[in-house]
């Protein structure tokens, strides 16, 4: 068998915190936003969201990420306190260095405007931040004058060099360089300092805190030059400036976004992004170029990217979408469109064209825990299960929840479903069946069922004692008929082939044995995963399956030639949740990181 082609990435959205800023960054030409999420650091188009790039690197969480003035480099950090450099010309992402700033999280960095020199700050136990060379590492300067955890730093591009710091002592510290040296403390605000930033001509430099007030600055000597009125209600998250220097748009905690025309020191723009926690704003850039003066983009706290432009008063011209965490169950349904739907750790689902990645949340009444399983019932319509102990159902053309739902017998840890609507759930004690809200029977299974998958009348169920049951079911129960024992762990995946005459079951070891409808066993040779298996999809022929598994590889194998298979290595940090077949010959890839990634397969 070939190999394969990547296609699109469809990214998962920036990670929050609530009562914390966080760091988004751009690229030169402003048109890509920079943020993380887990291990993942993510270069995203904001025109095009689906035009992604991401790096998985890190071995622990990534906290923020800057891309160096020359467009050439990439500066992530790491809750460990790691900076990585590496290279964004080509697909490689070759580490061009490591740096271990301090002895814990570090929570922003800085390029200076030769792309040379990184200031790297956070939470450190002897200090809390450094200032080196980003090809070498060396020490350019020193970072001080701070009692508690540095939040924001900013460096002027324009020579003489300066820096600020910002900081959860209340205060700021500025800096002459090179080498950056202490200069002078400035403690204008009276809480929490959020975050600071140079103008892109240098002259000046602002803060915001969270008591909610926001000061100007000199960019040469760091003197306070005038306090901007008050006009926020909750603290100030984040600041950034318009590329001509002329406004700074500030996004705080009290829902609202303002742009400020920094020579009138006035508000001339509020915009007002919804109720809820969810709403409260965390982070901000301003994208576009000199010449486009391009729009403001601000996180919320539910990690939805709300797009404004500054021509438009009150009125967000779009939300960028994604899964605000990682995935944990997925799927594909051709009806009424072509759909890629993913759930998460926190409920939530959303909904992908599987054409452009164009993403909507699935609105309504959905789950209040992490999503199990998502399966496709009749045309247009599928069953989702939650560790809330519920099924419910999706109208994929609303992209809503309908009122069914129905509880299960205990947590459901996978479901499958016929076209007639019938749900089938493993619920480790019993499998329930469901239908339009409401159980129709349950059926013990003290081995524990782990997984299950239906095909007409016939239900599989995996077990936790390592044997795949075979079920007949007669529209309203299900009656053992069969028991397969060539599964050595427990069965954690079960899938049909498309004409059932098929089942694939993967294991908690990696291995899957492919059995004939009759219980079979057809083949033992798909044993190249080495890890637990999360998924396993069928190509419309029946011809392949690709499987995914915790050790975050994906592998395409044959049934006409068993011992022969693709193997896409290293897709997803933290594991592969789920795999789809959107074409002949096309897979979409979800991940523990939050991403959705597209390949198009070389088939014999």
């Amino acid at each position: 068998m070939a190999a394969y082609t990547k296609g699109a990435i469809y990214a998962v959205n920036p990670a929050t915190t609530r009562g914390q800023s966080t760091k988004l960054g751009l690229d030169p030409k402003g048109e890509k936003i920079v943020y993380t999420n887990g291990r993942a650091v993510i270069i995203r188009d904001i025109k095009n969201p689906a035009n992604s790039v991401t790096y998985q690197e890190h071995v622990k969480p990534a906290t923020v990420a800057r891309i160096s003035p020359s467009g050439y480099y990439c500066a992530s950090a790491d809750e460990a306190g790691t900076v990585r450099i590496w290279d964004l010309a080509g697909e490689e992402q070759i580490l061009k260095n490591e740096v271990k700033v301090v002895a814990g999280r570090i929570n922003d960095l800085a390029w200076d405007g030769e792309s040379k020199r990184i200031i790297a700050v956070g939470e450190g136990r002897e200090s809390m931040g450094r200032a080196f060379t980003f090809d070498s590492g060396s020490t350019v300067g020193e970072v001080s004058g701070h009692s508690k955890p540095i939040n924001a730093i900013a460096i002027r591009h324009q020579r003489p060099f300066r820096a600020v710091t910002a900081s959860d002592d209340n205060t700021l510290v500025f800096y002459h360089g090179v080498p950056y040296k202490f200069n002078k403390t400035l403690k204008t605000h009276t809480r929490f300092v959020q975050d600071v930033r140079f103008s892109p001509n240098g002259d000046l430099f602002v803060s915001v805190g969270s008591d909610a007030k926001a000061f100007l600055y000199d960019g040469k000597t760091g003197d306070v030059i005038a306090e901007l009125p008050a006009s926020h209600s909750g603290s100030i998250m984040a600041a950034s400036w318009s590329p001509d220097n002329r406004y700074i748009a500030t996004s705080s905690a009290d829902r609202t976004v303002k742009l400020w025309d920094v020579e009138a020191r006035s508000v001339v723009q509020t915009y007002e992004l919804g109720e809820g926690v969810g709403a409260q704003q965390v982070g901000n850039v301003w994208a576009g170029g000199a010449a486009d003066e391009g729009e403001i983009v601000s996180l919320g706290l539910d990690g939805v990217l709300n797009v404004l432009d500054e021509r438009v008063p009150n009125q967000v011209s779009r939300k960028i979408y994604g899964p605000p965490k990682g995935i944990t169950a997925f799927t594909y349904t051709a009806e009424p469109s072509p759909t890629l739907l993913s759930g998460s750790f926190d409920g939530t689902l959303r909904a992908f064209d599987a054409d452009t990645g164009n993403c909507t949340p699935v609105q309504g009444a959905g789950h209040t825990n992490q999503v199990t399983g998502i399966a496709e019932m009749a045309k247009g319509k599928v069953a989702t299960s939650g560790l809330d102990d519920t099924v419910r159902e999706v109208d994929v053309g609303a992209k809503s929840f309908s009122t069914a739902t129905a509880s299960t017998s205990a947590l459901p840890k996978s479901i499958s479903a016929d076209p007639k609507g019938h749900v089938f759930a493993a619920a480790g004690s019993a499998v329930d069946i469901l239908q339009s809200g409401k159980k129709l029977s349950s059926v013990s299974t003290p081995y524990g069922a782990a997984s299950v998958s239906a095909s007409g009348d016939l239900v599989a169920v995996g077990g936790e004692d390592s044997k795949v049951r075979l079920y007949t079911f007669d529209g309203s129960t299900l009656k053992e008929s069969k028991t397969l024992e060539n599964n050595r762990s427990t069965v954690t995946a079960l899938a049909f082939s498309p004409d059932g005459s098929l089942l694939a079951a993967g294991e908690s070891n990696g291995k899957i044995i492919l059995y004939s409808r009759q219980g079979e066993l057809k083949t033992s040779a798909w044993t190249f995963h080495t890890g637990r298996i999360h998924s396993i999809a069928w190509s419309a022929d029946g011809k392949y399956a690709a499987t995914g598994s915790l050790d975050t590889h994906v592998y395409i194998y044959s049934v006409e030639k068993p011992t022969k298979n693709i193997a896409i290595k290293n897709v997803a940090a933290g594991g592969v949740t789920g795999t789809a077949w959107t074409g002949a010959n096309k897979i979409a890839v979800a991940g523990s990181d939050g991403c959705v990634r597209n390949f198009e397969l070389k088939l014999e």
